[in-house]
């Protein structure tokens, strides 16, 4: 396999030489405690829904949480010590390729600790850092049960305990760690106070004796906490944030800790296209290979497609992510792309190799077993695809049609910290973002056929909003809205796979196969958007002139196919 972005990760072989020597490390030590474990053990934990407590000792005792999440300014001098997006999205896809339940304590923990490292309170940071360092894991006191993430409406209610602190009582519900953390950053509102100022954020220790953990609320290793509490005293040193600013922590956290989500996508997929490529290559079916049927091959190279445009879009992001300043905030586009269509397009690539494997794909000894259950909760974490999508629609008159000039952003894996995530500020303002122009990317691989292709639906897309604009009613449709939001969504996730494709040399025939799969998916939106109740006739007509067929070169599907094909026995879990 070439050393480009369609590189798969692959322990066998895993190569981490774009850091430094203590990251290199501890990434290669999680891998081999995986493979030690081995994956007959991994199988049974998972069946049996063992809480994860043996990773988390393993994560304590090299300190992997605590190196990778604690900010520089609150690492007592340690070097290696920083909040660096790269070898953060490095590890979330290591964690996700051995399986959901073992990335989702490290998720919960980035979100738990974003309020902290937000906050000005330096003694609840002092606090939260040695909690790290000592192995504690962190978790994110904001979603109830009535209420879910509606921070509008929280019932947790702190109330004055007359010596200048607060009593806290009320339940949270879906909080992942709730059963051990050692910092749980709580939502909640103070009584008696009307408006923005009401909100609150608080640390938390679930080993305090009026913090009640109640039950795990979902059958699984995992464990998602309801947890009660019962007047837990609140002092000024636990306060994180009041007022307008608790609401902005609580929006700029989950911005911080969505874009983990497709890194775990990644790492889910992976794993299920090297055991199912393994299993098909070698199973005779009426004499043949399974790999000789044609449905098959389209299958598997449409899984490696997806996988790779997941790859390239999510790798890219990274960047703009870890270059964003007050000046420059094209990652709040960028981040919800990540969260809604990565892990979408993993639910896609873990169905299509489920489809080839069959049976096989049920047996308990198999990851994919495992994966096709637990790959749903990635679209439905930090805010669902819907939310998401909406969230996407604000930046579409700007990106589409008001470019500004912008240096250009250069692959960012150097070490260095991302404290800007910390200080995001207000969570508002995004109609006024401003984004590169979008078509020189399409310009420069217009050579690929499929990339022309999907260039002519693009301009379709724009002349869609121009000649027919949702009129008000339309724009306050949110059924016709989320429809036109995933067209828009095609272009700015084939910009991003381009620009990553151009930086790291992908072969040209990865390139145009992957087109030929977003040609296909944005001929699907629009006809979705064709069928919806609210569209016009103008809208019907451009919606159906953005239908496009694939240029299909047989050739070149089979080169990648052969790609494909090469994988099996690249990589198998040890026993």
């Amino acid at each position: 396999m070439s050393e480009t972005a369609t590189a798969l990760l692959n322990p066998r072989d895993y190569d981490a030489r774009k850091f430094d020597p203590e990251t290199q490390r501890l990434l290669r030590a999680t891998i081999d405690w995986f493979e030690s474990r081995g994956k007959r053990r991994l199988a049974e934990a998972y069946h049996d829904r063992e809480f994860y407590a043996d990773f988390l000792e393993f994560a304590g005792k090299e300190g992997l949480f605590a190196t990778f999440l604690t900010p520089a300014a609150d690492s007592a001098g340690d070097p290696e010590k920083r909040w660096d997006t790269s070898r953060i999205a490095a590890l979330a896809e290591i964690l996700g390729f051995y399986g959901l339940n073992y990335w989702y304590p490290f998720q919960v923990t980035v979100l738990g600790l974003g309020p902290v490292w937000q906050s000005g309170n330096a003694a609840a940071r002092k606090r939260a850092a040695e909690a790290l360092a000592e192995g504690g894991v962190g978790a994110f006191g904001l979603s109830e049960k009535e209420h879910g993430a509606d921070i509008y409406s929280s019932d947790l209610v702190l109330t004055p305990d007359g010596e200048g602190g607060y009593r806290a009582n009320g339940s949270k519900y879906y909080i992942g760690n709730g059963n051990c953390a050692r910092t749980v950053s709580v939502f909640g509102r103070i009584d008696g106070v009307e408006g923005p100022e009401q909100y609150v954020f608080f640390y938390a220790d679930s080993e305090h004796p009026n913090y009640h953990v109640v039950k795990n609320i979902v059958p699984s290793q995992m464990y998602v906490a309801e947890f009660r509490l019962e007047d837990y005293p609140v002092r000024a040193e636990d306060l994180l944030h009041t007022g307008p600013e608790a609401f902005s922590a609580a929006l700029n956290t989950v911005n911080i800790g969505k874009f983990n989500l497709c890194f775990g996508g990644i790492g889910m997929a992976t794993h299920s296209l090297y055991e199912a490529i393994t299993h098909a290559q070698n199973r005779i079916l009426y004499g043949n290979p399974v790999t000789d049927f044609p449905h098959v091959r389209r299958e598997f190279v449409e899984a490696y497609a997806r996988l790779t445009g997941m790859k390239l879009f999510s790798d890219r992001a990274i960047d703009y992510f870890r270059s964003a300043n007050q000046q420059d905030r094209r990652y709040l586009l960028y981040n919800p792309i990540t969260k809604m269509k990565v892990t979408t397009e993993a639910q896609k690539v873990i169905g299509l190799v489920a489809d080839v494997v069959a049976a096989k794909g049920f047996e308990a000894d198999t990851y994919l077993a495992m994966a096709k259950n637990d790959i749903d909760g990635l679209p439905k974490l930090e805010g669902t695809v819907a939310v998401n999508l909406a969230l996407i629609a604000k930046f579409m008159p700007a990106y589409l049609f008001a470019p500004q000039e912008y240096p250009a952003v250069p692959t960012r894996d150097d070490a260095s910290d991302d404290d800007f995530l910390f200080r995001q500020g207000p969570a508002r303002g995004l109609s006024k973002i401003r984004f590169h122009d979008w078509k020189p990317a399409y310009e420069n691989a217009k050579h690929l056929p499929n990339v022309a292709r999907f260039t002519e639906q693009a301009a379709v897309l724009v002349r869609l909003l121009s000649e027919a604009t949702p009129d008000e009613a339309q724009q306050k449709d949110l059924d016709f809205g989320l429809a036109l939001t995933e067209l828009f969504t095609l272009v700015v996730y084939g910009q991003l796979i381009l620009e990553q494709a151009e930086l790291t040399g992908v072969p040209d025939d990865v390139v145009d196969q992957l087109f030929a799969v977003l040609v296909q998916d944005f001929s699907v939106a629009a006809v979705d958007l064709h069928g919806k109740p609210g569209s016009t006739e103008k809208q019907q007509e451009l919606a159906l002139a953005g239908l496009r067929k694939p240029v299909v070169d047989d050739e070149r599907f089979g080169r990648v196919w052969t790609m494909v094909r090469e994988l099996s026995g690249a990589y198998e879990m040890n026993p």
